[in-house]
């Protein structure tokens, strides 16, 4: 039975590296790869499949509304079906384009019956800090998908590092103690698979559930990291039950963002009570997007509609007033302040005045996050 391992990154060498260490350790393997450098002057996508002695065969896909993960996605299901007809191919490594983002990838994979053997991210640790901290484009570093493309290089690779169960890690001389512990607070639960000898067979066909990678990704119910403090490197979580003032919170904004490498998380606006907000920053560039509502909001017959996971994860944070409403927010990075960011974001709590009022007076405070968040 065919598997199907995603390895993917924007470490190109280190994705590489990765590809071949799984097919010259694991018998009858091919890798697919679609190159998306050149698709918008050809007009088409590239593909190549090849074992561990070389190229088996090439082939051109047509750009799908000038869009190339579009064209990936039309091509990838048809070629990973006809390997598992023929039944000499045990593991396709699928070899993801620099920006390509996994989890899109393994939800069409699972989507067709095709079986997600893992998710694989490959690390060179030396550039996990100039990766997290770059606000670029990808139009702009010559990395975007399709023109309408609008990703930053930091929160395209922290999604790619973040969504992987699996790191193939490349610890070159370049790399130091800070990079190490920066890579293993952003991803605490990861297994880390070194390279070139480390067993990365055993880790591609060790099983992957897509529903449960999405759910663990979903703001309400993330694994988030804990609190840690190595080699210079801090995680902080910052945890309160009392709604954010709006206009405060806007106000702060930059000085948040710019305060950690990377933060994300869930929170509440006094003016937004039943509206879960999800926090998501990388490299100073901040997204704030609405996340469906809290379940607190929710009447008792609509939770039965509500995946389990989502209700687990409220029933270990519930609160006897706010139910799941809470601020939850975590950030990594090296230097970090600690104090002074628990300081600049409990200021932009309600004062106890502003809490007594009560959520009728809540609601009539200035909605600042209203282009924000495009309402």
């Amino acid at each position: 039975m065919l598997s199907v391992a995603l390895v993917g990154g924007l470490h190109a060498d280190a994705r590489a590296a990765a590809v071949e260490r799984l097919l010259t350790t694991v018998p009858g393997s091919v890798a697919l790869h679609h190159d998306l450098t050149a698709a918008a002057g050809r007009g088409t996508v590239v593909r190549t499949v090849r074992d561990a002695t070389g190229v088996l065969s090439t082939g051109e896909t047509p750009l799908v509304g000038d869009c190339a993960c579009c064209a990936l996605r039309e091509d990838l299901v048809p070629e990973l079906e006809r390997l598992a007809d023929a039944g000499l191919t045990r593991l396709a490594v699928v070899e993801l384009w620099d920006s390509v983002e996994p989890k899109a990838m393994a939800e069409v994979i699972a989507a067709a019956g095709l079986t997600v053997g893992s998710v694989i991210t490959a690390v060179d640790t030396a550039l996990v800090l100039p990766c997290l901290g770059n606000g670029d484009d990808l139009a702009e570093a010559g990395l975007a998908a399709a023109p309408t493309d609008q990703r930053t290089v930091a929160d395209t690779w922290a999604r790619q590092l973040e969504y992987a169960p699996v790191l193939a890690v490349v610890d070159g001389d370049e790399a130091d103690d800070e990079d190490r512990a920066l890579l293993a607070q952003l991803h605490p639960t990861a297994l880390r698979v070194p390279l070139p000898d480390g067993d990365l067979a055993a880790a591609a066909l060790a099983g992957f559930d897509v529903e449960a990678a999405a759910a663990a990704q979903h703001p309400a119910c993330a694994l988030l990291p804990q609190d840690a403090d190595a080699h210079g490197v801090t995680t902080y979580v910052w945890h309160r039950r009392r709604p954010f003032h709006p206009q405060r919170l806007y106000a702060a904004l930059e000085d948040l963002c710019c305060a950690a490498a990377r933060s994300r998380g869930r929170f509440w606006l006094a003016d937004r009570p039943d509206t879960l907000l999800a926090w998501d920053a990388a490299g100073g560039a901040l997204c704030v997007e609405p996340s469906g509502p809290w379940l607190a909001s929710l009447p008792d017959a609509a939770w039965e509609m509500v995946p389990p996971v989502r209700r687990a994860a409220a029933a270990l944070d519930w609160d006897p007033e706010h139910g799941d409403r809470c601020q939850h927010l975590v950030f990594t990075s090296p230097g970090l302040d600690r104090e002074g960011l628990a300081e600049l974001l409990d200021s932009c709590l309600l004062t106890d005045a502003e809490y007594a009022a009560g959520r009728t007076a809540w609601q009539r405070l200035p909605s600042a996050f209203d282009t924000l968040l495009e309402v």
